[in-house]
């Protein structure tokens, strides 16, 4: 691979972007991106099909009516929330800067917003209220008609990431609103397409000119959940079929062979960032975990992937969090050397255990017993950015003892 000096590029506009992100046949103006999706001879993708689709809001109804534990303690979490206010005003910028460097960072404006806006939309889905799909939509629309530009030092990618799987998942749950213009929609589209998306894309061939292996496993993970979402949103087959190749063929840090580097003969799987410290390590654990949940939904068992080779990081993560002592191997990669295992941040709480725990033992039946206590140790979980614990900052959406615990409706 063909590595370049990030320096030496002119920033693409959003039109040069947009050319990036469509098929090299055609030419299109920003709108009709939008409708580039699959033809009749392609797959169709699924909507709503990310985070959550129609028959996991129909059960968060029906457990929420119906007072049923641990869906009522989910739901009062969310209600609580600041981010489900009415009252909130969204504070859109025209460019967004994360990384020091000689611009202030702001970057808080739009993750908070973003919260917002997933909050609203997962009360609207589970209520039925719609003025919180109004608020949802109001904070969509004050963005996509304001951003222009996502920027700062490398620290931007982590941005265009995080942020845009999370944007993402609100516009998708809110797709179908009859209050949402379909012009409005087109334009939040286009947003994500020309910013990022092509800087997920970016990101993910280039490294910012760095080796390959020069970042941590969370930079591919958030690009590869963002570039994804992007394409299930924006009916862009091309775009979700580039996230899966790289989760299970990709040569960063972030690709399922390099993010659990040893597979050990108890199952467990080390993960890349556990030399490093536990607050990045659990991060991993969320982002790669959405990555698997929105493909599943989309009918791609990426949690399977090698004989579950996620399931085995999880464990290990989620083993060492819980104060248990795990087997290590001394890391090596181009940025750093970590002979020993990190305490830093041991015990972090991130809310990503019960979408976890669903899929391996309530779906599939297998076993996840370290899983199992994190979720029984946190449940329920909160939001992004809540205050209180077992919510885990904004670097996830939350809320999964509401949106992914299952079993039987009992009182």
């Amino acid at each position: 691979m063909a590595y370049i000096n990030r320096r030496t590029v002119v920033k693409l506009s959003a039109a040069a972007a947009l050319s990036k992100l469509l098929p090299s046949r055609q030419t299109a103006s920003a709108a009709d991106a939008i409708a580039v999706g699959t033809s009749a001879t392609q797959r169709m993708l699924r909507h709503p099909g990310l985070l959550h689709t129609e028959a996991d809001f129909k059960r968060m109804r029906e457990r929420v009516a119906a007072g049923a534990e641990p869906w009522k303690s989910g739901w009062e979490r969310l209600t609580a929330s600041r981010h489900t206010s009415l009252k909130w005003k969204p504070r859109p910028a025209g460019k967004i800067v994360r990384g020091r460097g000689p611009e202030h960072e702001n970057y808080h404006l739009l993750y908070t917003d973003i919260a917002t806006a997933y909050a609203c939309a997962l009360r609207w889905r589970v209520s039925g209220d719609k003025a919180y799909a109004d608020k949802a939509v109001e904070v969509m629309n004050a963005w996509s008609s304001t951003l222009k530009e996502v920027t700062g030092s490398s620290d931007r990618f982590l941005a265009s990431g995080i942020y845009g799987y999370e944007f993402a998942n609100a516009a998708e749950i809110m797709r179908d609103y009859a209050g949402w213009d379909r012009a409005d929609f087109k334009r939040f589209g286009e947003m994500m397409l020309t910013i990022f998306g092509a800087m997920n894309q970016d990101f993910l061939t280039h490294h910012y000119g760095n080796k390959i292996d020069h970042y941590w496993c969370n930079w591919d993970a958030c690009n590869m959940a963002s570039l994804l979402a992007i394409g299930v949103l924006c009916d862009r087959l091309d775009l979700y079929e580039q996230a899966v190749d790289y989760f299970k063929h990709g040569k960063g840090n972030g690709a399922i062979a390099q993010a659990v580097v040893t597979i050990y003969p108890d199952g467990l799987g080390q993960w890349q960032e556990s030399g490093r410290d536990q607050g990045h390590a659990t991060l991993g654990i969320a982002l790669i975990g959405a990555v698997c949940e929105m493909a599943w939904n989309q009918g791609d068992d990426l949690y399977g992937y090698d004989n579950n080779r996620f399931l085995s990081g999880a464990e290990y993560v989620a083993k060492y969090n819980l104060q248990y002592e795990v087997p290590y191997t001394p890391y090596k990669n181009s940025l750093a050397s970590q002979p020993v295992i990190s305490p830093a941040g041991r015990g972090n709480v991130r809310p990503c255990w019960e979408m976890i725990f669903n899929h391996y033992v309530n779906r599939r039946g297998l076993s996840a017993p370290y899983c199992k206590q994190w979720v029984a140790k946190i449940r329920p979980e909160g939001g992004g950015g809540d205050y209180g614990t077992n919510s885990g900052g904004y670097d996830q959406l939350g809320y999964g003892t509401l949106t992914f615990a299952a079993g039987p409706l009992t009182k």
